[in-house]
């Protein structure tokens, strides 16, 4: 086989490889920016906001948790990095409180024991209530995840496609100026 044929065959492939990347990367960079915008709009909607700075509602969380909830004080709960920091050092804290340690199905199941308290019961659809809208916003939290990774899988897939582009058009211009030898 001829040196120019084989880096014909070869920048073709390397062509072929490169529309490919290219393509996949447009459908990654839609991925994120669809995912992105339907954890922000769907999370705006809720018109959640962090308790502002020196109000009891953050004065009152542990140290850690007070230090992580801080750093958001008063905004408004618009990403999925917000929704993390939400679910995991407000609402577990006060669910903690409240449920004194037992979650959900501990205290439903304490509660089906006793059905006659009402105190009890109560308490376990606050905590019930409390628990969906962690999980909800931890789900939030790993859409968004997801999305990242997809923007950064698409600067990854773009950066390949190109780098196959340009070998690929050196891969021509060689084999356009490769002399044949005996």
């Amino acid at each position: 086989m001829k040196r120019s044929t084989l880096d014909r065959l070869i920048s073709s492939t390397g062509l072929i490889m490169a529309v490919v990347l290219l393509a996949t990367s447009l459908g990654l960079f839609y991925t994120h920016n669809f995912i992105h915008t339907q954890v922000h709009n769907q999370l705006a909607e809720e018109k959640v906001y962090f308790p502002s700075k020196g109000t009891v509602e953050l004065t009152s969380l542990p140290p850690a948790d007070q230090a992580k909830v801080s750093q958001y004080a008063g905004q408004q709960l618009l990403t999925g990095a917000q929704a993390e920091v939400f679910a995991d050092h407000y609402i577990a804290v006060h669910l903690i409180k409240i449920g004194g340690g037992q979650t959900y199905s501990q205290l439903s199941a304490t509660s089906m024991a006793d059905p006659t308290n009402q105190a009890l019961a109560g308490q376990v659809q606050t905590v019930f209530r409390g628990e969906t809208l962690r999980g909800l916003l931890l789900n939030a939290y790993a859409f968004d995840t997801m999305a990242t990774v997809a923007l950064y899988a698409a600067y990854g897939a773009f950066i390949a496609g190109v780098l196959l582009l340009l070998f690929s058009v050196l891969g021509f211009h060689h084999a356009k100026h490769t002399k044949i030898r005996k």
